[in-house]
């Protein structure tokens, strides 16, 4: 896998900057929230807090234009030893995944946390930039994606676009919001707030060709430790987006986590459906036509 890490020479020049992200490292995540609170505090984004679900400690549910940052709590009932269930094989891995430490945060006797701060996720193949028509998205000199608040007219285009479900309109004023992976504080040489508020590192900040390689060593680590389902999560641009700016390293598959399994470019086929669709009014047209002519004879 190979991550496209490209800066933006075609608008920014001499100005552009190596592409910036984040690296989201789940195993480490221990649900503090506290990546919640910096990036509201900094953001000054109106409380979205929904009360709790029943099914987790999460308050806050999903992203949303109040929520760029949210945590999400996943329960999982695993088999700890061979009474459980489980195969002496699987038994003895997760006793060397404890004995490693991997285990510290997350997974107890028979029952494992899966914690992970999702975000946007600053696509290479942003649709939700390309069907903007006032031009209120657009790519920064990092390779992030942004939103002016005082251009979006709030038409909406751009939510339904987006494949992770990221972008949601304020109910106040219709205009859409979302993660600007703190691009004013990037432009004075800052960390983005929520990662400099994690305290375990889960949400690490750089280039991206750095972080690809740190993500690339971790996932060794945790597959030597026994987490043998442990996987990167769109850090290859050869996915449906074409990579992103913010990706994750998984303990499970990313549907566990609420996220989609193979996110696609949502304009990617649009132009074999209008050509679908005029062979097909084509068609129809010779097939009346005919009907109209031939039956003169």
């Amino acid at each position: 896998m190979t991550l496209d890490v490209r800066t933006w020479p075609a608008t920014y020049g001499d100005e552009s900057q190596p592409r910036m992200g984040f690296f989201t490292d789940t195993s480490i995540c221990i649900g503090c929230k506290a990546c919640e609170v910096a990036c509201k505090e900094w953001n000054q984004i109106p409380m979205s807090m929904k009360g709790f679900t029943g099914n987790s400690y999460d308050n806050t549910v999903a992203l949303g234009a109040s929520t760029w940052r949210h945590v999400a709590f996943v329960e999982q009932r695993v088999p700890a030893g061979i009474e459980d269930g489980s195969s002496l094989v699987h038994a003895a891995q997760r006793a060397d995944a404890i004995d490693g430490g991997v285990q510290t945060y997350q997974e107890g006797d028979g029952l494992r946390w899966l914690m992970a701060s999702d975000v946007c996720k600053h696509c290479t193949d942003a649709a939700c930039l390309e069907v903007c028509p006032t031009g209120a998205l657009f790519r920064t000199e990092y390779g992030t994606v942004v939103v002016q608040e005082d251009v979006c007219n709030g038409c909406g285009y751009c939510v339904p676009a987006c494949p992770f479900g990221v972008l949601d309109q304020r109910e106040e004023d219709g205009r859409v919001w979302k993660c600007t992976l703190c691009y004013d504080r990037l432009k004075d040489g800052l960390e983005p707030a929520c990662a400099k508020a994690c305290p375990t590192d889960s949400i690490q900040f750089g280039e991206l060709t750095d972080l690809r390689a740190r993500a690339e060593q971790r996932l060794h680590q945790l597959k030597q430790s026994g987490q043998q389902n442990a996987q990167l999560y769109l850090a290859d641009d050869s996915d449906g987006i074409g990579g992103a700016g913010a990706f994750f390293l998984l303990l499970d598959d990313p549907e566990v986590y609420g996220l989609p399994p193979d996110p696609v470019d949502t304009r990617r086929d649009l132009s074999s459906i209008w050509a679908a669709a005029g062979a097909a009014a084509a068609a129809l047209g010779l097939g009346l036509a005919a009907a109209v002519f031939g039956g003169r004879r």
